[in-house]
């Protein structure tokens, strides 16, 4: 791919010859001279310790890049969900409160 085709937000096919031996899909977080930032959308399930030891992102040069295509096989990165529950207040705590 070149420089010009690649734009931030966008979904693209990757491979790194060092670090993740089997072809991914990322998210463009931001584009350098020669390279671009990606956030790892889904991999090879193989790859799971190289993508946890890069924090799902790596720097992939332009010539490894290219539009994406539907992924076979791969293990989709999670997104951190976080739930929020009131906790119901206890009977001590009501009588403390009141002191």
């Amino acid at each position: 791919m070149k420089k010009a085709d690649v734009k931030v937000g966008a979904i693209v096919d990757a491979k790194s010859e060092e670090e993740i031996k089997k072809p991914f899909q990322g998210k463009v977080e931001k584009i350098y001279e020669n390279s671009a930032l990606l956030a790892i959308a889904s991999y090879d399930p193989v790859d799971a310790t190289a993508i946890s030891d890069l924090n799902n992102k790596i720097v992939v040069n332009f010539k490894n890049l290219k539009a994406a295509s539907a992924a076979k096989n791969s293990k989709t990165v999670s997104t951190n969900e976080v739930k929020v529950e009131k906790i119901a207040k206890t009977k001590k705590a009501d009588k403390d409160s009141k002191k």
